[in-house]
């Protein structure tokens, strides 16, 4: 037998209209989400009609709300200790019998993998699960922990009647409980204590590694765990897009933040102040960097996780999707023996990875390498790399100037922000070496009049500067469910493409249904020619460049994302989201 999707089946059972599913599912597209939580969001389809069509959908027994007494546990087989009321109550979940090996769940959501593998560590059971309707479940978990059974005294013991009062919280389903109030500095002592305990417990652990194995495998570049006043947001960025993922529980917010600074190394009695440090994650055969970072907000310790994973990232120029004839100018600006050499764009452009990727083009034995990063996002073998420490005076400025006592031959650095590193670097360029950095600008041309608006006089930037790049990202079409339709002018604006097709995002199982896969460089490559050089050294505007840069054939990043868009690649809306035709 053939599953309908939810949509179809909602659809086929009349729930829904055929207006209703395409309205969902382009605000899936464009924010996230589930299909069936924005059914309900939107009040189209009753959660009983959700819950229903969804265990009519994945083959998963249904329990009406009609029929509450059917969600009963078993009273013999303490299911009460073995699924704690506090993790039962804080996750909507109703431990229902229990065989050797597995145990059967009440839950409102059959698709929250986290939940279901967090009972499976603290059962150590395999999970069944059934469905019912969060109001339901909690009806019936009231029952079970806190009410009359059968005409037994309620399963609950005084301690998780106290939990249910607010009296004692649990910081964690599985750890003893700590009182709310503490005073003096002898309790503050033992609650870091507890703390610490706590974060060291397996669930603790498992799950923070379950969270970040997973944005691995996702392929995300960031981790966020964000607390509110009744929920933790937890947020994987996919391709320059934050995607929501089922959470945790409020409740394990401490014990996840205070695992992840044990491992960063970070003081975990301070939450007052923002904190950062670096994870290094084995995984397989490969090390994976993770950068941390933690800020306080009204409602506990936000912490972002920057995966920096190398064996994910092929750090070579033909890989990142620069056209044939933007790679032979790059590829000629880096055979040059000295002259500075800059990426440009908005944080996120990925101009690291193309910076990473032009210096994997130079590493020659016969060369010295050397570079200085805020922090060194990859660690290359052949590479002297050194970490910028500005709290103990290691400023970029600072490594530049010991730099040129090391006898290099090429020197990184990893953003030139103020004229003092950006002097140096000019002055390492006029005296033989090549130098190759990062600044913010829109585009190639204002590159060059914010060099000589920081400082740099335009006397020495013009025999210095050989290239500069300037790039964003672009979502790349799914090859699976790109979907192709013949383009006219009204549609885009006046443009006309070369191709009789272009494709635009569908969705399907293998991007997971957000239209997209992966990323390609749009980017616009201006040499700097004799031309260029006389117009610098007239203090030209970066319009002027820019015109003539054109005029000598450069393409925009727009240009470069409509050639893209004519090849498949990616598509129109995409092109316009990251770029503007100036």
């Amino acid at each position: 037998m053939i599953k309908l999707k939810l949509g179809q089946l909602l659809l086929q059972k009349g729930l829904i209209t055929e207006k209703q599913l395409d309205e969902v599912i382009a605000i899936q597209k464009k924010e996230g989400g589930r299909l069936g939580e924005i059914f309900t969001e939107k009040g189209y389809v009753s959660e009983e009609n959700m819950i229903a069509a969804l265990g009519n959908q994945l083959g998963i027994p249904y329990y009406s709300s009609e029929k509450p007494d059917a969600l009963t546990p078993n009273p013999d087989q303490e299911l009460e200790t073995l699924v704690p009321s506090d993790f039962a109550r804080k996750n909507t979940v109703l431990p229902l019998s229990k065989t050797i090996t597995s145990l059967t769940c009440a839950v409102c959501d059959p698709l929250d993998l986290i939940l279901i593998d967090n009972l499976k560590r603290i059962t150590g059971c395999d999970i069944n699960v059934v469905l019912a309707t969060k109001s339901t479940i909690q009806k019936a978990i009231n029952a079970f922990y806190f009410g009359e059974i059968k005409g037994e005294k309620g399963r609950g013991s005084l301690l998780d009647k106290a939990v249910e009062k607010s009296y004692i919280q649990m910081d964690d389903a599985s750890a003893a409980p700590v009182t709310l109030q503490k005073t003096d500095s002898a309790q503050a002592e033992l609650s870091l204590d507890s703390l610490i305990a706590k974060a060291g417990e397996a669930p603790v652990i498992k799950l923070v590694d379950l969270i970040i194995r997973q944005a691995i495998d996702e392929g995300a570049s960031d981790i966020h765990i964000e607390p509110f006043e009744n929920k933790i947001n937890l947020r994987y960025r996919i391709d320059g897009t934050l995607y929501n993922i089922p959470p945790p529980a409020p409740h394990l917010l401490l014990p996840i933040v205070s695992r992840i600074k044990i491992l960063a190394k970070l003081d975990i009695a301070e939450k007052r102040l923002p904190q950062d440090g670096n994870i290094t994650a084995k995984l397989e055969d490969r090390n994976v960097d993770i950068r941390i970072s933690t800020v306080p907000t009204v409602w506990g310790e936000k912490v972002v996780m920057r995966i920096l994973d190398k064996g994910a990232v092929k750090l070579q120029l033909e890989s990142l999707g620069f056209e044939p004839s933007q790679m032979d100018t790059i590829k000629k600006a880096l055979n040059a023996p000295y002259g500075l050499y800059f990426v440009t764009g908005p944080t996120g452009s990925g101009k690291s990875t193309t910076l990473y990727s032009s210096l994997n083009e130079c590493i020659d034995s016969t060369k010295n390498i050397m570079t200085a990063e805020n922090p060194v996002e990859y660690k290359i073998e052949g590479i002297n790399q050194v970490n910028i420490r500005a709290s103990i005076g290691l400023t970029f400025a600072t490594a530049l100037k010991a730099f040129l006592r090391q006898d290099p031959d090429i020197i990184m650095v990893g953003e030139v922000r103020d004229l003092d590193t950006a002097s140096i670097c000019v002055r390492a360029a006029l005296t033989g070496h090549f130098v190759l950095s990062t600044i913010h600008t829109n585009d190639a041309a204002s590159a060059i009049t914010r060099l000589l608006d920081i400082g740099i006089p335009s006397y020495l930037l013009t025999p210095s500067l050989n290239l500069i790049i300037a790039q964003r990202l672009a979502k790349k079409l799914c090859p699976h469910c790109k979907e192709p339709y013949e383009p006219t002018p009204e549609q885009h604006g006046g443009i006309i493409f070369k191709s009789d097709l272009i494709y635009k995002a569908k969705g399907c199982e293998k991007c997971n249904q957000h239209g997209y896969k992966g990323r390609v460089v749009l980017a616009e490559v201006l040499p700097i020619d004799n031309k260029i050089r006389e117009m610098i050294s007239k203090n030209a505007t970066a319009m002027e460049i820019k015109d003539v840069a054109r005029a000598n054939g450069m393409a925009t990043i727009f240009e470069t994302g409509i050639k893209k868009v004519e090849q498949g690649i990616t598509s129109f809306d995409e092109i316009c989201r990251v770029s503007v035709d100036i």
